[in-house]
């Protein structure tokens, strides 16, 4: 088939698994083809760098007299430097370091003196943890939508808006400076759920009004298992500890604690020192990169993929809006006649492309599309080329022209090539094969 764009985009910054090597069902192998960035980012190589850097001197952190120990406390405290400049904060922020957007959300979310509004297209992570909650359905537009948050809070005031930055399931991106604007025209903070746009776009949050910042680093290129909330301190002081334990605290008596303020306030326990470095490299590394250019490129490779795959007979494109302004390099789209986990294990299975199916952890959203059973979507990234763009379309190209090479069952929620000869590495020697049914997700 060929591709709606012809110019060929190479990856944009080198990421780890380039080179990977799967097994087909057919037989052989073949390079693997990533489209599950929005889940769960590859390594940049500046990451892994700065990792093998600083493992030799991974120890505790904050009250350690050894060398190892004070190098590693000064790495912990430089990423929170690095991370409030890479996303603009303003001087009375707080940068506290989590396991990822989730944690972070929650984190915040008991922190929070009043009543929180959300839309329904949220990701559970942004829907779920807000103690009173009011949600406001979507419309058609978004201008619409805009609307509707306004006159929801003109109604009653909430203490926060919490807001996705760009939709997981569409990529489509929401105008963050109107809204904050107009959240604290109502005496309403705002809340920024970054997961899916921090890794694609440039965010200025004092620039933009943005009151609080959720995201991760899995997301962002650092896939060692930290995340991170950015925002104002007072909230944050006043809350119950995220954690009890060491290190939230200045001081224990068997009859009265005295918490610390944030950051340490909610970060009790040996802190994730290696994730966090990582993160804080990620960050470096992409701040060093030409905006501009990474803007091509993501541009490039998802008008190439949205374009090609509507040109394919039942394929059809989700969003939500007709008018959002920008979308990141998140397609997600169904297939007429087939189940979007066949779609997913064909496109594994018999040509090493990787993607998500299923509901995305954003169930509300996928029934009001119309698709409550699930979708399936392909992002895209820094190590995304339009090599791998054009495999993904000729391979959907053959599927809804003629269907797979392969028999394909469903058990318990779970698609597998029937049979499934292909092997696990020897890293995982001694687990249940590729093909075996596992518990289904949410997302």
């Amino acid at each position: 088939m060929t591709s709606v764009l012809s110019r060929p985009c190479a990856p944009f910054a080198p990421v780890s698994g380039t080179d990977l090597q799967v097994p087909l069902v057919q037989g052989g192998t073949c390079t693997y083809a990533n489209f599950d960035y929005a889940a769960s980012a590859p390594a940049l190589a500046a990451v892994t760098d700065r990792i093998a850097e600083l493992l030799p001197f991974y120890s505790s952190v904050h009250r350690g007299a050894g060398y190892a120990s004070r190098v590693s406390t000064a790495a912990y405290e430089k990423a929170r430097v690095t991370v409030a400049e890479f996303v603009g904060a303003q001087s009375d922020s707080v940068v506290v370091f989590t396991r990822n957007t989730t944690d972070s959300l929650n984190l915040l979310a008991a922190c929070v003196p009043g009543d929180t509004v959300v839309l329904d297209i949220e990701h559970h992570a942004n829907l779920l943890p807000w103690r009173d909650r009011r949600v406001v359905v979507a419309a058609s537009t978004l201008a619409e939508t805009i609307d509707r948050l306004d006159a929801k809070l003109a109604a009653k005031p909430a203490a926060l808006l919490a807001i996705t930055g760009a939709s997981n399931v569409t990529g489509e991106v929401l105008p963050i400076a109107e809204l904050a604007a107009l959240a604290h025209r109502h005496g309403t903070r705002i809340a920024v759920d970054g997961a899916q746009l921090v890794p694609h776009r440039r965010i200025d949050i004092a620039a933009l009004g943005v009151d609080y910042l959720a995201f991760s680093g899995h997301k962002l290129y650092a896939p060692f298992g930290a995340g991170v909330l950015v925002g104002k301190r007072d909230w944050l002081d006043a809350g119950e500890p995220h954690l009890a334990g060491g290190g939230a605290v200045r001081s224990v008596s068997i009859d009265h604690t005295e918490w610390a303020p944030a950051p340490q306030r909610h970060e009790a326990g040996t802190p994730n020192v290696l994730g966090v470095a990582a993160l804080a490299a990620a960050c470096e590394a992409i701040a060093g990169f030409d905006d501009a250019e990474l803007q091509a490129h993501e541009h490039e490779l998802s008008s190439r993929l949205r374009g090609s795959l509507a040109a394919l007979d039942g394929v059809e494109l989700l969003q939500v809006w007709a008018d959002a302004p920008d979308t990141v390099g998140i397609v997600t789209f169904t297939v007429a006649g087939r189940d979007p986990g066949e779609v997913a294990a064909y496109l594994s299975a018999e040509h090493g492309i990787g993607v998500r199916d299923g509901k995305f952890c954003a169930h509300p959203l996928l029934s009001r599309l119309g698709h409550a059973d699930g979708a399936v979507r392909a992002s895209i990234g820094l190590g995304s080329s339009s090599a791998d763009v054009d495999r993904l379309v000729d391979a959907l190209a053959a599927l809804v022209e003629s269907g797979p090479n392969w028999h394909y069952e469903e058990d318990a929620g779970w698609w597998n090539p029937v049979p499934d000869p292909r092997p696990f590495p020897g890293l995982v020697d001694g687990a249940a094969g590729v093909g075996s049914p596992c518990i289904p997700s949410d997302g």
